[in-house]
């Protein structure tokens, strides 16, 4: 069996095709089950977040899994497989397990060492397990992905500063405002890249009247009350960001919420007053047309992207002590993982042995039900001694071997030579 992973990002992908492959909250469960009811694949797990779509499956066979998860992000995208899979990057067993590694500690993210991709893998896992989808392979590769992550963020620096796409965005547009004190700020969106950018809001020292909207406006009322800004109802967004300086959108919505001809009318009424619009959704809450409108700059992921790759050279000395953990535990993984592998197949060695004893023991029963108690006795202890010294030295061998090609090759002869099966 091989772990597989099978996806696009920010590095592979335009932003418009990342949108297209982005899996939301609520089509994940009927994802799982999708993945899992084809051929090849026996576990899986789907992560998408803002910088990456991506499919973690255990597999029999790689190429059989491959057209698997490739017709799955076809079905998902509504879009034929040659038009993506130029833009797909592909990665089997150890190498699976090292690119997860450097996604779960933020080296593979458009933040460098960003935080929010741990909660985001954690969350991915608990999906796939509350689904059925995620069994003792995928739960092996994510405990000690996580380990990694974790080791990584808190014994190195490469989580120093701005180390999450919600402080990122916030820092982005200070950047663009010259500031954010005395500006008039509407965040949209109350999950977790909102709740980021607004606790890098409230910390910031600024003076800022900040207004909070989503589409539960319960959670929008709890979250301005923690930071002391104004909910708003989602049916107001469009009248209340004539008063804003500054609009922030992180939806989970799979279409616009904010269209050109909402914010057409709203500048017709702003005297030249500019504003500033940070959509860090994907897919995006803003129409990209709304960037011809005099007056409005919009700016997304792809230019918070930009603006983090120029803010990262004084953390670049980090990344070789992060990789350095991450090895080690990925030498722990597949140690762990080599193990796992190996235990069924020395057990199963052994029963296919004792079946064989049993049966010659069988076939001399009439011969030696003429011989006492004791004698039957030593006879019985004499052939399991001799079977457990035989397999002793290919048991250390097999053992020894794990996780190589050579243990690789040494168990499969042993499933020929043997007739064991699985």
């Amino acid at each position: 069996m091989s772990v597989v992973v099978i996806g696009l990002n920010h590095r592979t992908a335009p932003l418009d095709l990342l949108e297209r492959m982005s899996v939301a909250d609520g089509q994940v469960s009927k994802s799982l089950h999708d993945l899992c009811s084809r051929e090849h694949i026996s576990e899986a797990m789907v992560l998408s977040t803002c910088n990456r779509a991506e499919v973690y499956a255990v597999a029999e066979r790689f190429h059989g899994a491959y057209s698997d998860i490739r017709s799955f992000l076809a079905d998902h995208s509504f879009l034929p497989p040659e038009d993506f899979a130029g833009h797909l990057y592909v990665h089997y067993d150890s190498a699976a397990a090292a690119h997860l590694f450097s996604v779960t500690a933020g080296l593979d993210s458009a933040v460098l060492g960003e935080s929010e991709i741990q909660g985001q893998v954690r969350q991915a896992w608990d999906r796939a397990r509350d689904g059925g989808a995620a069994g003792p392979g995928l739960n092996l590769l994510l405990r000690h992905a996580l380990e990694a992550g974790k080791r990584a963020r808190t014994e190195t620096g490469i989580g120093r500063k701005v180390a999450s796409v919600s402080q990122a965005a916030v820092a982005m547009a200070r950047e663009r405002l010259g500031g954010l004190d005395g500006r008039t700020v509407l965040l949209l969106g109350a999950g977790d890249m909102g709740e980021g950018m607004a606790v890098a809001l409230a910390g910031a020292g600024e003076r800022i009247n900040l207004m909070v909207a989503n589409r539960t406006q319960t959670r929008a009322a709890a979250l301005g009350a923690r930071i002391g800004a104004e909910p708003v109802a989602l049916v107001d967004v469009p009248e209340r960001v004539a008063d804003v300086d500054l609009l922030l959108t992180s939806t989970g919505s799979q279409a616009p919420i904010i269209e050109r001809s909402d914010l057409e009318q709203v500048m017709r009424g702003r005297e030249e007053r500019p504003l500033l619009v940070v959509d860090i959704a994907v897919p995006r809450d803003v129409d990209p047309a709304v960037a011809d409108i005099d007056g409005v700059t919009l700016l997304d992921m792809d230019d918070l992207r930009g603006f983090a790759a120029a803010g990262i050279a004084g953390r670049r000395g980090e990344v070789a002590a992060a990789q350095a953990i991450l090895n080690d535990e990925l030498e722990r993984y597949l140690d762990a993982s080599s193990a796992r592998e190996v235990a069924p197949m020395i057990v199963a060695l052994r029963e296919r042995a004792e079946v064989v004893r049993q049966a010659e023991l069988d076939r001399f029963r009439g011969r030696l039900d003429e011989l006492g108690v004791d004698q039957a006795d030593l006879v019985d202890a004499v052939t399991k001694r001799l079977v457990s010294k035989l397999l002793h030295q290919p048991t250390v061998v097999l053992k020894d071997a794990a996780g190589s090609p050579r243990g690789d090759r040494l168990v499969a002869a042993l499933r020929e030579l043997f007739e064991i099966e699985g």
